[in-house]
């Protein structure tokens, strides 16, 4: 009942529900017997429970709404046998409807009818102090049955209504959390086309470079080899310096081979894949390059996995450079605590779309809140020596395989990255 909760609060004025339960039960206390202190009193003590029910509520959330209405019940009682000098004759007799209808908001069908039966019995006990003075006829019996009858009618026709908001309102939240989804997913999918749209633009633009690059770094490369050759006994400077730029020019070379394999359209040549086995191939490529890197790997595979259509050789090429980039990021921080890599696998739904998530995560640093979304653009590194292409040749791989890859929070600390793989046709 949100108007007597904020009742409750002192710091909130009355709602205008309570300004109602005032007037009406003022108006009770303004109906004869005027003069029987008693009636007052139980007045009184409904107005200021009525109050103060939405406190109770709030600080026993469980029992608070029996309690509740066990105290309706025993203050209508109350009522009923101090304004009449048979209690059962009141006319008083439909403040049993508060205790009915509370039951009826706060209960569920079986609830209401448990609890509408016992403010009935309440009701129909004030019969016996009237037992040995009064005789039950068929009238007075026909017209106490009414009145009970109108208690379960008012009950029932309360908890349907309140039923039905209680079924309106999941709807709703349902609707509402779905919409959420929806939203972030549009987002995802804005994300990854704007990320696209750079990859193609900046593909071609890497392509152009590289091979434009490439044939005068040929002729420097050859140049420097025979130049190496033809003073190697005659001018050791002129050998040395020849073989610096033999060396740079290979590295130059390395760098514009993968501008290429970055521009290039991937040729997939794919097969029913099962996930776990590239995931682990990759580690042992990866930790291979680390033999002292002193990480605790854990692995968490479920079971059942469906196949994905992949090419493997891309595939682990994505993995390889995810768990790469996990070890560089946690040899980094050296005497920082454990250093873990988790890797998790799980079949998944992702847009409708039936499939399998990667979760690669490690206990490094993270990525800073600001470079989260430049991680897979190209040439944006953090790495001194970087090149700022591997993440960005990963996500490329992921979506030509139809799949997702994104950088998910994972605080305190430590980087997580989500892929998802849909599963193949005849999985």
């Amino acid at each position: 009942m949100p108007d007597r909760e904020r009742s409750a609060n002192r710091d909130l004025p009355l709602g205008w529900i309570d300004i109602v339960w005032l007037a009406f039960l003022g108006g009770l206390a303004l109906l004869p017997p005027v003069e029987e202190v008693h009636k007052q009193a139980v007045i009184l003590a409904i107005v200021l429970f009525q109050l103060s029910e939405g406190w109770l509520i709030a600080r026993l959330p469980k029992r608070g709404p029996a309690y509740s209405i066990l105290i309706k019940i025993l203050l209508s009682t109350l009522l009923l046998d101090h304004t009449s000098e048979i209690g059962i004759n009141s006319s008083y007799y439909p403040i049993y409807f508060l205790p009915v209808v509370s039951a009826a908001l706060y209960f569920g069908p079986i609830g209401t009818l448990a609890w509408t039966a016992a403010a009935s019995l309440a009701y129909v006990s004030l019969l016996i102090p009237a037992r040995f003075e009064y005789e039950l006829d068929s009238a007075g019996a026909a017209i106490l049955t009414i009145r009970v009858l109108f208690f379960f009618i008012a009950a029932i026709l309360v908890n349907r209504f309140v039923v039905e908001n209680r079924r309106q309102v999941q709807r709703l939240e349902i609707f509402s959390e779905k919409l959420e989804e929806t939203n972030r997913q549009l987002r995802r999918a804005e994300a990854d086309a704007r990320r696209a749209e750079r990859l193609a633009a900046l593909g071609q633009l890497s392509a152009g470079l590289a091979h434009e690059i490439r044939n005068p770094l040929g002729v420097i490369k050859g140049s420097a080899d025979i130049l190496n050759r033809k003073v190697a006994g005659t001018e050791p400077l002129v050998a040395e310096l020849a073989g610096y730029i033999s060396a740079e020019v290979n590295r130059l070379n390395a760098l514009v081979v993968r501008f290429l394999d970055f521009a290039r359209p991937s040729k997939l040549e794919l097969h029913a894949e099962r996930v776990p086995e590239i995931v682990d191939h990759a580690l042992e490529v990866a930790t291979a390059s680390f033999p002292n890197g002193g990480v605790n790997i854990e692995r968490e595979y479920a079971p059942n996995l469906p196949e994905i259509q992949a090419d493997r050789q891309l595939c682990e090429q994505v993995f390889v450079n995810l768990i790469t980039n996990a070890f560089q990021a946690m040899q980094a921080q050296d005497g920082a605590g454990e250093k873990t890599l988790r890797l998790s696998i799980a079949p998944e739904v992702s847009s409708g779309e039936p499939g399998v998530g990667v979760v690669v995560e490690d206990s490094g640093p993270g990525v800073p809140p600001e470079m989260r979304e430049q991680i897979f653009n190209p040439f944006f590194t953090s790495k001194k020596d970087g090149v700022g292409l591997g993440l960005s040749i990963v996500a490329k791989i992921v979506d030509d395989h139809r799949g997702t890859i994104r950088l998910e929070d994972n605080a305190p600390r430590g980087a997580r990255f989500h892929v998802f793989f849909p599963q193949a046709a005849s999985a």
